[in-house]
């Protein structure tokens, strides 16, 4: 079964002008499209137009020119239903100290003009975990607690889809995995979820979708699986009972990353070059070897290499 697109964006530019003469294009011409039910993630360094792209869909910054559809809506014609079909979930814990969690979810409902039969306060308390602390004050609350609150601020006028913008950005990694723990709970629930994020493992171990941006451009957009699949680099390392010798393209790509008198560690590119030829490189020395570890890299690799100068 097809998947409907929740989000649809066409030729969308933003251009900053700094003066007369001078503008710069934090968005260039771009095109996606997020499926229904998915965990797609925004990937780019600092400056490549990531909160740009999510500021259009808040409302809080107009875009030059391009098409935004998010659930069916245009935001050149229904601004209002498009924002409330997103719930964003900021960088910045941006919450009253004086409240507890129960009145801000309440103030939240009613700002969206949610009435009190129809809301749904207590589910998110629980769906976050915080409903052992829904008459706390908020300013007693941990980090983590902060960032579940967030998200639930996210989420009381039921969006179809929740962005996280850098959501575990200086967060302790117990608490980045109870976050995660939160948002795959939610997307079993039938959630879209885009996230932006720096840490790369994070984005492979979650999003189905990457989507990777520098300076303002696409430079790639594919499965996690297939990103990972064009990472060409691997690195071998053999234990042997004796030193090899071997040198920087004894074969056809060969990169020697360290020879010792009981491991030799090499990469290679695998278009290039087979690992049974390595092998046999060092069989063909009477050399035994009594253990191999390969590494195939990671999506750093894929990011570095898309996003260099």
């Amino acid at each position: 079964m097809t998947k409907k697109n929740v989000l649809y964006i066409k030729n969308l530019n933003k251009i900053y002008s700094k003066n007369s003469s001078k503008s710069v294009n934090a968005l260039n011409n771009l095109n996606l499209e997020v499926n229904e039910g998915e965990i797609f993630g925004l990937l780019g360094p600092n400056g490549a137009g990531k909160s740009t792209f999510i500021n259009i869909l808040a409302g809080t910054t107009i875009k030059t020119s391009g098409k935004v559809n998010v659930w069916g809506f245009d935001l050149d014609i229904n601004p209002r239903q498009v924002r409330a079909s997103i719930g964003i979930v900021p960088q910045e814990v941006n919450i009253d100290p004086f409240f507890n969690p129960r009145d801000i979810l309440e103030l939240q409902a009613g700002m969206y003009g949610i009435k009190k039969k129809d809301r749904i306060t207590d589910t998110i308390l629980k769906l976050v975990s915080l409903e052992s602390q829904a008459k706390s004050y908020s300013r007693a609350l941990s980090g983590g607690m902060k960032r579940r609150l967030l998200v639930a601020k996210a989420l009381v006028h039921k969006p179809p889809i929740i962005i996280l913008d850098e959501p575990t950005a200086g967060v302790d990694v117990e608490l980045r995995k109870n976050l995660w723990n939160n948002v795959k709970q939610l997307n079993k629930q039938g959630v879209t979820v885009i996230l932006t994020t720096h840490y790369l493992n994070e984005a492979e171990e979650m999003c189905d979708r990457i989507g990777i941006l520098s300076k303002g451009n696409l430079v790639a957009l594919d499965t996690t699986k297939n990103l990972l699949k064009k990472i060409q680099t691997k690195i071998v390392k053999f234990s042997v009972e004796k030193k090899v010798d071997i040198k920087d393209n004894s074969l056809k790509s060969l990169k020697i990353l360290s020879n010792e008198i009981s491991e030799l560690t090499v990469s290679f590119e695998k278009s290039s070059l087979n690992i049974s030829e390595i092998i046999n490189f060092i069989n063909n020395q009477n050399i035994k070897i009594s253990d191999i570890s390969t590494d195939d890299g990671d999506l750093e690799d894929v990011f570095l290499r898309l996003t260099k100068n």
